[in-house]
């Protein structure tokens, strides 16, 4: 999709423009390679950075190309396919004139801005831009939560951990690292925006900024306190299997010599030769007698020993 609009701050709705002009927002939405390449001769932009947004594998930075500025990061969503979380490139440019958006992806902050229930002016370039910014980050918190809920409710029955909760946590590890890349270089991307040399700042744009960058290090922090609790569940997990595992081990070690020393007396005894008590009546008595007094024995020892 590709749209240009222009809004002040006194206007209600934005204007639906063919040609962007000064204070225009250029959005690129799920787009295809000759939007692309339209915006790229339209606004004179460096082709090879546009193409970067396209890039799966794109890390959030951000670079200077004469007098536009090129801010690259990584906006999460869900798969509902497979039920998992990923992170995709997003760009925005910040031009003399306009700014430009691309978006790989459908993104909840362009429906409340469609929807208006965001207050917003494409005039305002870099108030825009941080409100996009604060927008990710809330996306990115929302997804977090939801993990955290996760964990939290897999651990409930912390002894009765499943297969499927396992599965469930290398998915939340695998989200959160994915997250971390992202968070971490967009953490030195704010800081660098604070300094000013990039774009031109007001002092209600530093506050802005300000707030993203304490919203990324909470989300940074988040995302670390939940990856050390999935590995502290995995190492307690892994520790009580093991466990578990030695006492089937030793179980079935103590059943086999308890029942082996009987065996051995009973095959004695089944021999076809002379042995003590051939004669005796009472022979299958004392023999019954023996066992159970050797293996009383045998169960009391291991009960001492903690076996049993």
């Amino acid at each position: 999709m590709f749209e240009i609009l222009h809004k002040t701050i006194k206007q209600v709705n934005p204007k639906f423009i063919d040609i962007p002009k000064l204070g225009s927002w250029v959005v690129l939405e799920e787009p295809t390679a000759e939007e692309v390449d339209r915006v790229v001769e339209m606004l004179s932009l460096e082709p090879d950075l546009m193409k970067d947004a396209q890039d799966p594998y794109e890390v959030p930075r951000i670079e200077k190309e004469g007098s536009s500025t090129y801010i690259f990061l990584r906006i999460p969503y869900d798969l509902p396919e497979s039920d998992t979380v990923i992170t995709y490139p997003a760009l925005i440019v910040i031009t003399e004139k306009v700014m430009v958006t691309i978006f790989q992806k459908k993104t909840i902050f362009m429906e409340k801005i469609r929807l208006g229930s965001v207050e917003y002016a494409t005039t305002q370039k870099a108030k825009l831009l941080f409100q996009i910014i604060s927008e990710v980050n809330n996306i990115y918190s929302k997804f977090i939560v939801s993990i955290n809920k996760g964990v939290r409710m897999a651990t409930v029955d912390f002894h009765n951990i499943s297969n499927n909760d396992i599965v469930n946590f290398l998915k939340f590890e695998s989200t959160l690292n994915d997250f971390m890349s992202a968070l971490v270089p967009t953490n030195a991307l704010l800081e660098q925006l604070l300094k000013g040399k990039y774009i031109t700042l007001f002092e209600d744009d530093k506050d802005l900024i300000e707030d993203n960058l304490l919203a990324n290090r909470q989300l940074i922090e988040a995302s670390k306190s939940n990856l050390k609790n999935i590995f502290n569940i995995r190492d307690a997990y892994t520790t009580i299997m093991t466990n578990n595992l030695n006492r089937v081990i030793r179980m079935l070690t103590v059943i086999t010599i308890v029942l082996t020393i009987p065996t051995m007396i009973s095959s004695f005894f089944g021999m076809n030769v002379s042995v003590p008590l051939e004669n005796n009546p009472n022979a299958f008595l004392f023999i019954i007698l023996i066992i159970v007094a050797v293996s009383s024995t045998l169960l009391y020892i291991f009960y001492r020993k903690k076996w049993l």
